[in-house]
This record gives C-alpha cells, structure tokens and sequence, in this order.
C-alpha cells in the first residue's frame, strides 16, 4: 500500500471513530445522560440536564441584540438540554467543528452559525439554556434535520469564556390532544359561577369551518348538558387567533359557531330556538398572539349563557 493511500487510510478511520462518538441511532434519552443523537465530545462532563415531554422553545436563526434575537423560529416537543463543561486544552473551535461535521454528515441543514462578533451584541439570556450571548472565543449552530415522523432541530453554542458547551435538541411532534375530557356537570358548573365556559375540544381544520370527527366527545357532553336542562339557552361564540384580517376572522367565527349549532341541532336533536352562533374573531383573546401556544388558546368555542 502506498503512504497516500495508507494516509487516506487513517483518515478515514479517524473521521469514523469521530462520527460514531458523536452520532448514533435514534433512542429514548434520559437525565443525566448524552442525547441519544449526540454524544458528548470526549472529556466533556455534563453539568446540568433536563428533559421535557412537550413544550415549546425559541431558537435563535439570527444574531444576538440587546433586546433579543434579530430573528428566530418556535418549535414544540420533546425538549431536551444539555450543559457540558468542555475538557482542558481543548479549543471551542475544535469542539465546534466536531459537533458541526457530525451533524453535516448525518443530513443536518444549518439554518444560522456564527463566530464570534458575528453571533452579536451581549442580549438577554438564550430562551432555552439559559446562557448569554457575549462569552469569549463563541460558536453557535442552529440546525434542522428533516424526517417523516418529526423534525428534529439542534441549538448549539460553545463558549471559550464558561468553558462550556450548551446543546439544546427538539424532536418537534404534535402535541398530543384529547387528554382533557369535556364534562357536562363540569359546563354547567362553570356557566353557572361566571356565565359562560371556554371549549377546546371542538376541531376545525385550518381557515374552515367544517366541524371535524374528532369534536365528537365535547359535542356529546354539551348536547347532555342542554338536555339535562331544558331551559338553559346558550350562545355558541366562536373565537380566533390573529393571523389575517379581522374582517375575515370575525366572518370565519361566525361561520364556525353556527355550524357547532347546525350539528347539535341535527346530529343531537338540540331545538335551534335553545343556540344562537356568534363570532368574535380575534376580539376576545385570553392570551397574547405572539406565540402558537398564545394562539392556540384564543382559537375556541365559548358558550354563553342567554
């Protein structure tokens, strides 16, 4: 074997044994351990952990201002962070470009790196581990990897001034809905101590107003609630978030509203003299819009009432 092939060689085996340090198959994580996607650099230990099953987490695409990040995206579902305290004599550079060829060589798109004075002004703390963006000799990467069950995306930032490194992963998936159960003892109790109650259980896809199967459950108990007290009258108001113009969300309210009452009435035998549907759009929030969970408490059915 020639000495150019015997170095390709070696090099290959090297970037190998790197690749299968970092990178590994797809498993359950668990506190206190390495993230089943990456493993730690060598030498790193951790220094804080947590998991979380579903929550909702901002990552950085632009770079740090004093007021926040000149641009982000949000992304929900399994959360996971990690802090490791960097071995000694080690460069963040080093450190960095282990973590970035891994992530290059397993199909990672990089939605924002930077160096230095190029990650920005010292800003508030990052929103997911807490760490600020003004440390000595930083790195940062944010990346997505795409795949049929869920996105996965990767929020990393090593720092030369803590001697640490900060790994932030989301497995994005839907939240999972139908937990809460809506109970008819349960309505009349709240519409009898403030006037009306606030139901998420009723499902429209996106910009219609086409109540779906899965509404079936919320829809049962309310028909069981207006039953059980024939003299009860209600408004059925629909509610939006704030995406589009308010003309068209107080339009798609009402629409949505009246076809909550149009399937009580012909699915559940409910008198349409009993239900009147009413839409609000946007006016009505219960959280700010800034954010999908804000915007997914706003859009719901309330009953009011008469």
């Amino acid at each position: 074997m020639s000495d150019r092939k015997a170095s390709t060689s070696v090099l290959a085996l090297i970037l190998a044994m790197v690749l299968s340090v970092l990178l590994v198959t797809f498993s359950v994580a668990a506190e206190g351990e390495d993230h089943p996607l990456m493993k730690r650099y060598p030498g790193s230990e951790i220094s804080k952990s947590f998991i979380k099953d579903f929550d909702e987490v901002v990552m950085p695409t632009g770079k740090s201002e004093r007021k926040g990040f000149a641009d982000s995206i949000t992304v929900k579902g399994k959360v996971t962070g990690i802090v490791y305290q960097n071995p000694k004599k080690r460069s963040t550079l080093e450190i960095y470009q282990n973590y970035e060829q891994a992530m290059k060589a397993a199909g990672f798109e990089f939605l924002f790196t930077c160096a230095d004075k190029e990650c920005g002004k010292p800003g508030p703390e990052d929103p997911l581990l807490n760490y600020r963006w003004a440390c000595f000799e930083q790195r940062h990467a944010t990346a997505k990897l795409a795949r049929p069950e869920g996105d996965i995306f990767v929020n990393l930032h090593v720092c030369k001034g803590t001697d640490k490194t900060f790994l932030g992963i989301v497995e994005s998936k839907p939240m999972e809905e139908g937990l809460v159960k809506i109970d008819a003892d349960a309505l009349a109790n709240e519409i009898e101590r403030t006037g009306h109650a606030s139901i998420y259980g009723i499902y429209f896809d996106t910009d219609k107003a086409d109540v779906k199967p899965e509404s079936e459950q919320a829809l049962g108990e309310i028909a069981r609630l207006l039953k059980e007290r024939p003299d009860l009258k209600l408004f059925v108001v629909g509610h939006t978030d704030s995406v589009g113009s308010l003309d068209y969300n107080k339009d798609l309210s009402i629409r949505r509203a009246r076809a909550v009452v149009d399937v009580l009435a012909g699915t559940y035998g409910i008198s349409k003299n009993r239900l009147r549907g009413e839409g609000v759009g946007p006016l009505a929030p219960v959280m700010a819009n800034n954010s999908d969970g804000g915007r997914a408490k706003n859009r719901r059915v309330e009953l009011v009432k008469q």
